[in-house]
């Protein structure tokens, strides 16, 4: 039995008996299930699928809380015992860091697929930067960040994971402003060049590689990387595809249909802008083998997309919408193929 199932079936066992004795807690404006958990003193990594269990008839599918509405809080003492005793079906991975390394095995929903993630930059390049109340703010700490959210959201569907730029000390990180440095690697253990070329020809080779050595086993690639603009200017997330890949146009199409659907169920009279649109003209769409998806994320320049992208609630959710369409897109696949 699989480790999500098991502690839900101990919650809810929980909840038959002991409803009224779980702890609540309530929702201020701008909280998330992250940091509602947080300020409670609850690790999330652990205790997110048990607070959503708990919480089904409140929040619905979609996973979004309201302000000032009452929440239960998980029996962390009875789940953590479960959790010790049935790390079966979890594993364990350092590059996460110390709170997110062990992913429970949720699903097998991407079982036998292969996806290489790059974020942006890394190494000598920080990519695009910006002043943050006194502090350095960095387009390759937070690309990294997300993509490191959304390897873990994808291994948690059973898929294999190939991160292309590695951090050993970073890990997934909750804070708003990430420290800025300098000693990313490409895989394997690969010094990061100073010249812009010979990074991406590195980053190219790596994911070439593992793609002839994977060739039998279904193959995607996913890019992150933050724009810098002009202040004034506010982006919504979008994507890029290789023009003669129409594996690669639908797994962009997959995610923003994704966004596209999240931003009209939160956010109706906002409205959503982002677009998926061919751009062969880029070095890493051009010269990469597995169709892939090149993501923006926002403005990090932009008062409104630094909210999308300082807050590690913002950054969860963002990777994972991105698994969503991901899993959409290999839902896809495989109807096409049974017809």
């Amino acid at each position: 039995m699989r480790l999500l199932v098991f502690l839900l079936v101990v919650f809810n066992v929980i909840k038959l008996f002991s409803q009224d004795s779980l702890a609540t807690a309530v929702a201020t404006r701008g909280d998330g299930v992250y940091s509602l958990l947080r300020k409670n003193n609850i690790d999330p990594s652990k205790f997110y699928a048990a607070f959503i269990e708990a919480n089904k008839n409140l929040i619905g599918e979609e996973e979004v809380l309201k302000a000032g509405q009452t929440y239960y809080l998980p029996d962390t003492i009875t789940l953590s015992k479960a959790i010790d005793g049935n790390l079966k079906s979890s594993r364990n991975y350092p590059i996460f860091g110390p709170d997110f390394s062990t992913v429970a095995v949720l699903g097998n929903r991407l079982a036998g697929t292969v996806y290489y993630l790059i974020s942006g930059h890394g190494g000598p390049d920080p990519g695009a930067i910006e002043d943050y109340k006194g502090a350095i703010i960095a387009e390759d700490e937070y690309a990294y960040d997300i993509t490191l959210r959304l390897a873990r959201e994808l291994i948690a569907q059973g898929a294999e994971v190939f991160l292309i730029i590695q951090d050993e000390d970073d890990g997934i990180r909750n804070e708003r402003v990430l420290p800025l440095d300098t000693d990313e690697v490409t895989y394997p253990d690969l010094k990061i060049p100073l010249n812009q070329l010979e990074r991406l020809q590195q980053r190219v080779g790596a994911v070439n590689k593992l793609y002839k050595e994977n060739r039998s086993k279904y193959q995607r690639l996913l890019v992150t990387h933050i724009d810098s603009r002009s202040k004034g200017t506010n982006i919504d997330v979008f994507f890029y595809h290789h023009e003669k890949s129409a594996n690669g146009k639908r797994l962009a199409e997959s995610i923003h249909q994704t966004f596209l659907k999240k931003y009209n169920h939160y956010q109706p009279n906002r409205g959503y802008k982002g677009t998926f649109a061919d751009r062969s003209n880029l070095y890493l769409v051009k010269n990469t083998l597995p169709a892939m998806a090149y993501i923006e994320i926002g403005n990090i320049r932009n008062k409104k997309d630094q909210k999308r992208i300082l807050d590690p609630d913002n950054r969860q959710a963002l990777a994972k919408w991105i698994s969503e369409g991901v899993l959409l897109d290999y839902e896809l696949e495989n109807s096409k193929m049974r017809n």
